[in-house]
């Protein structure tokens, strides 16, 4: 079976570069990585809720670009190019008040100079919460970063 990332990666490499920095900070982590899927938990805290108790449209963003912007940085030589977030979009369905919620990045696109990703968010009972497409710019890597 073929496959869409650059190499082998494991569960436990992708939950290291999750740990860090705001998806540490909201408990994102990798849960499966099939031949063209990556899917990430996150669950449903105070830290991503809005005032009224429900899940922030913000924190599901911040889920799906996250997912997504990995995806891209893992089919890509890291070495020579980075992925970076250029355009995300996101409907918002379905209320969520507790639990955890799923990510499920799928390509629609995997170009030279970009990437374009399709993320379905769904509940613990597989209902829709939010679908999500993000735009990634496949750049070259300079000394800046």
């Amino acid at each position: 079976m073929s496959t869409l990332w650059f190499k082998n990666y494991s569960l436990a490499e992708v939950n290291d570069i999750f740990a860090k920095y705001m998806t540490g900070f909201l408990e994102i982590q990798a849960t499966q990585i099939d031949s063209n899927l990556l899917v990430a938990q996150m669950p449903v805290t105070d830290r991503v809720k809005q005032p009224f108790g429900l899940l922030h449209g913000g924190a599901s963003v911040v889920l799906a670009e996250s997912v997504g912007s990995v995806a891209s940085n893992m089919i890509i030589d890291n070495s020579k190019y980075v992925g970076v977030g250029m355009e995300i979009n996101a409907n918002h369905l379905r209320s969520v008040s507790s639990g955890i919620v799923n990510a499920y990045c799928t390509p629609v696109h995997i170009g030279r100079t970009s990437h374009v990703w399709d993320i379905r968010i769904k509940d613990e009972q597989q209902q829709p919460v939010c679908i999500s497409r993000l735009t990634v710019a496949i750049i070259k890597k300079n000394n800046s970063f």
